[in-house]
């Protein structure tokens, strides 16, 4: 984190893209906000995009705005963010979840700092510092033809790479004290103290939903606690061990916080076949991660191979074999 640190001050005062990776929920968007505050944009907008949370249509309205009559329903002009960011910086986060189309128009923005808004053929110059997020290796993406290479090369001017909180556990004290005294003011408590007990659990855990999911149970034990010591018996089970981690978590996480989750559950349903402490490590995780997209995906197996980047006969294979086939 030191190192993560040092990284947002040097490139800050340049005018350099910023490619921000990490798991969900390791503070990338902090970061950003951090690379605008101390860069000479700091007057101008911080402006924000979750590229994960729309359509493709909707998406290059949201970034590069419209014209009346664009589509149905545009009845009115709309300016897009990369405009509403001018002379600031907008924060593209889950830049990994963009369309193949729109990657041609974020890298003309990058190149030439131009862009046309929807359904317009007016041309829009902007002055916007672009830094993007991903909670994908992107690179690999490149490889696997869906992302393109030039645009990642643009992109990636300085990667800043934000560790899990499993990998950097030295820091869990303090968070959870900073967040003690936050959510403390912020309810009208005073929760100051820790329990031995309850510091050992935080600590022992392997948070897959990293400082967001620490942050959260951190505010509800304020809320519940009764007196001035957050004591073991107000984190969730899941902390204690007690129940599996939330399939929801498990199916966005990485192998790395997915083989984790699967280890500290134990083997215990493993089959004889599987003589392999890895095999059976990846077989708990590959069914649980298909068993968990096959419900996001209302059982259709087109959506779950597409959201999965797999063949739907690879899938259908899978299925088979995991006994997941309705």
């Amino acid at each position: 984190m030191q190192e993560v640190y040092r990284l947002t001050r040097r490139v800050a005062r340049s005018k350099a893209s910023v490619l921000l990776l990490g798991e969900s929920g390791t503070g990338k968007e902090l970061i950003a906000s951090a690379i605008h505050r101390l860069s000479d944009r700091t007057d101008g907008p911080f402006v924000r995009v979750n590229c994960g949370a729309l359509s493709e249509s909707l998406l290059e309205s949201e970034l590069f705005g419209h014209v009346r009559g664009a589509f149905t329903g545009a009845i009115n002009n709309r300016t897009g963010r990369f405009e509403a960011a001018h002379s600031g910086t907008i924060f593209l986060d889950e830049i990994n979840s963009t369309t193949p189309h729109l990657q041609v128009k974020l890298l003309r923005v990058l190149q030439e700092r131009e862009f046309e808004r929807v359904g317009d053929t007016n041309t829009v110059r902007v002055d916007t510092r672009v830094i993007a997020a991903s909670n994908r290796e992107l690179l690999d993406l490149v490889h696997d033809e869906r992302f393109r290479e030039d645009l990642y090369w643009r992109l990636n001017v300085v990667s800043i790479r934000l560790p899990p909180l499993r990998n950097r556990r030295e820091d869990i004290p303090a968070l959870v004290h900073h967040f003690l005294n936050l959510y403390s003011e912020a309810n009208e408590r005073y929760v100051v103290h820790i329990q031995p007990a309850a510091r050992e659990a935080l600590q022992d855990y392997h948070w897959p939903g990293n400082v967001r999911e620490l942050q959260n149970y951190i505010e509800r034990a304020v809320v519940l606690a009764e007196g001035d010591e957050l004591t073991v018996d107000l984190l969730p089970d899941v902390v204690l061990g007690k129940e599996r981690p939330q399939a929801a978590r498990l199916a966005g996480a990485d192998l790395e916080t997915l083989t984790c989750a699967v280890v500290e559950q134990g083997l215990s349903n493993s089959t004889p076949e599987e003589d392999s402490l890895h095999a059976r490590i990846v077989n708990r995780v590959e069914r649980e991660l298909l068993a968990q997209v096959m419900i996001a995906c209302n059982n259709v197996q087109i959506k779950a191979a597409k959201k999965l980047g797999i063949n739907r006969n690879t899938l259908h294979k899978k299925l088979k074999e995991y006994n997941l086939e309705n």
